[in-house]
């Protein structure tokens, strides 16, 4: 099968890397232009400074970095760019034809923008044809991952929808890599906690009702809860956690929440994709865990771990949450929704070699 080619939009940044590094040899997409601001025109391995583990791949170096108003040959456009950048470029690619799958937050919340995380809302891909009707896009697209906090959370809570959730009580502990690089100065973070992460409350609070919500025609219906979340900065390099307190409108037993969990299972034209963990969410025993160091890399730094599963005294039950932030929190979402919309027909004539017969 031969590959389809893409771009990556800040390609030079922390997570621009995260993508360049999932993306190497992967079965379907060829990295094939790389494109920056401070480093447009010049060769990749010159410019860039690899934060991440290993090298870069040797295939890419060579790459001359693109400038962010040049004309894309790639139908896919990954997006790392902050979003001061990414308000008007995005947008401008997605009219030109190209389908952007964004980590930025400038459109998450746009009505007709897909906030994507395809083993919680994969109906939610239907707003891709409202958006093209909408914005007289022919065949481009514009689909958002969210914040790399709220995903654990949405993951960890779409199991429990079925028990009606009222209210739900959000603390972060984050890690420093989700500030980007070089992050938090080391005289605030070490021996320290940061007890404010700029913008990010609100994203927890609203991005999480979008994306449990349901398709209703050409809208979504966001989930009807009431939300409460503080976001914090800890001294950990890579991997999110939340401490969750919920209300249950049904009371169910902690055995029924746990089967929940352990039940939940995904669509299997999604399991089969390159990047789908076995399983979307794991639970934890141990009565200490998750934790970050141990606990991140599951399911290939794609999975959403569990714990702590107790009652609490003000809204009924509480558990803590946890998944790798520049993984699934960010790169790794983004490939994986471009990897659903690949077998849902959305990538023009691209038609991925999969395991399972595909429905739209």
């Amino acid at each position: 099968m031969q590959k389809l080619n893409v771009a990556i939009l800040g390609a030079t940044g922390a997570v621009g890397q995260r993508f360049i590094q999932l993306l190497d040899n992967h079965p379907w997409f060829a990295i094939a232009e790389l494109v920056g601001k401070s480093s447009a025109g010049k060769r990749y391995g010159d410019v860039v400074n690899w934060i991440l583990d290993d090298n870069p791949p040797t295939d890419i170096l060579d790459i001359v970095v693109k400038p962010l108003d040049s004309e894309l040959e790639s139908l896919v456009v990954f997006s790392a760019l902050p979003k001061e950048a990414a308000v008007d470029r995005e947008p401008q690619l997605a009219a030109a034809g190209h389908i952007v799958c964004t980590n930025a937050s400038a459109h998450r919340m746009a009505d007709d923008v897909p906030l994507l995380l395809p083993e919680v809302n994969p109906e939610h891909i239907a707003l891709i044809d409202v958006q093209r009707k909408n914005r007289g896009w022919a065949t481009g697209a514009l689909i958002a991952n969210s914040n790399c906090t709220t995903m654990p959370i949405v993951m960890a809570l779409a199991p429990l929808r079925q028990f009606n959730i009222t209210k739900m009580l959000m603390v972060s502990e984050q890690a420093i890599s989700g500030a980007g690089y070089p992050g938090v100065a080391s005289l605030d973070i070490m021996d320290n906690i940061v007890p404010y992460v700029s913008g990010d409350e609100n994203k927890m609070e609203t991005e999480t009702l979008k994306m449990l919500g349901t398709l209703q025609g050409d809208r979504i219906d966001y989930y009807e809860s009431v939300t409460s979340a503080t976001a914090t900065r800890v001294p950990v390099i890579d991997g999110h956690l939340i401490n969750l307190s919920i209300e249950l409108a049904e009371k169910p037993s902690m055995e029924a929440i746990l089967q929940a969990w352990e039940s939940y299972d995904t669509l299997p034209e999604i399991a089969v994709l390159p990047s789908a963990p076995q399983r979307p969410v794991q639970y934890l025993p141990q009565i200490n865990r998750p934790q970050p160091r141990r606990d991140r890399m599951a399911g290939k730094g794609m999975m959403t771990s569990i714990g702590r599963l107790r009652e609490c005294p003000i809204l009924g039950y509480k558990f803590a949450a946890m998944a790798h932030n520049t993984i699934r929190g960010a790169a790794g979402c983004s490939i994986l929704n471009a990897e659903f919309l690949a077998v849902r027909g959305y990538l023009g004539t691209f038609r991925p070699q999969v395991a399972v017969s595909i429905t739209s």
